[in-house]
């Protein structure tokens, strides 16, 4: 009886044995035998900046004893600007002058330069829009006077992901109150536009 109890206990413990190696194996059901898969990472784009986002914007540039006040906005709404399209900014600028002693301030000029950007960095630039005051000295905007223009953003090339609006101003500023002779001071400025599409 003794002898049959101990081959029982020998024959349950080498079942016991044989289960568990067989555990140790991959299930039927799993193709990769048990190996578990690394997720990979996937890169997500950057979103181009907007300094239209709220549709409007608001700068102020020193230039020497000038310091302009520069609102820019778009009529366009931003979900259209698209490469393709034709994309209006508009600028409404006043000036300050310190020390305040009467002399006047006067926009000799205002240029734009449209530098589209793709995901791979800067495209070629569009051609500069200039307006060159048609009157001497220039246009008064010296508070309450301000000046205000549109200038068009033209198509741009389609992987075009933004677009760098790079302004310059040059202003003239009496020497003096009564001076018929005049400082030239020149302020710039960058607004960057997210294209759609």
């Amino acid at each position: 009886m003794r002898s049959w109890s101990r081959f029982t206990i020998v024959v349950a413990l080498g079942a016991l044995s044989v289960g568990a190696l067989a555990a140790c194996g991959p299930a039927p059901w799993d193709p990769a035998g048990g190996a578990t898969a690394t997720p990979t990472s996937t890169a997500v784009p950057t979103p181009a900046p907007n300094d239209l986002s709220s549709g409007s914007t608001q700068r102020e540039l020193t230039a020497g004893p000038v310091t302009a006040t520069i609102d820019y906005w778009s009529t366009l709404s931003m979900d259209r600007w698209t490469p393709e399209a034709i994309k209006p900014v508009s600028i409404s600028l006043i000036t300050t002058v310190q020390p305040a002693d009467g002399q006047k301030v006067y926009l000799q000029r205002a240029a734009m330069t449209a530098v589209p950007s793709s995901a791979d960095g800067a495209l070629d630039a569009l051609e500069p829009q200039v307006d060159a005051s048609t009157v001497s000295p220039g246009y008064l905007v010296l508070d309450p006077y301000s000046y205000s223009q549109t200038f068009n953003v033209g198509p741009v090339p389609a992987e075009a992901t933004s677009v760098t609006l790079q302004f310059s101003y040059d202003f003239l500023v009496q020497t003096t109150p009564t001076s018929s002779e005049y400082a030239k001071q020149t302020a710039t400025d960058t607004v960057t536009v997210a294209l759609t599409g």
